[in-house]
């Protein structure tokens, strides 16, 4: 995975994860938008977060996927 500093973190503006008001799961690249899909399924199977933002997770995050798969 690419390495996001807290630095570069704190630079994304809000619409760069998929959870903008608590700004977690950024989707900045296409290997953290992965990442975001795996984690958010892995919190909802814990019973951490429901499954309506699991799915909201993989919404944003597939489209970050297709958005670089197209360049």
């Amino acid at each position: 995975m690419s390495k996001l500093t807290t630095k570069a973190r704190k630079r994304l503006k809000p619409k760069e994860f998929a959870l903008p008001k608590s700004r977690k799961y950024p989707l900045n690249d296409k290997t953290h938008a992965a990442n975001a899909k795996s984690r958010a399924s892995e919190m909802e199977h814990k019973g951490k977060i429901s499954k309506a933002t699991e799915e909201k997770i993989d919404a944003k995050a597939n489209k970050v996927l297709k958005e670089k798969a197209k360049k």
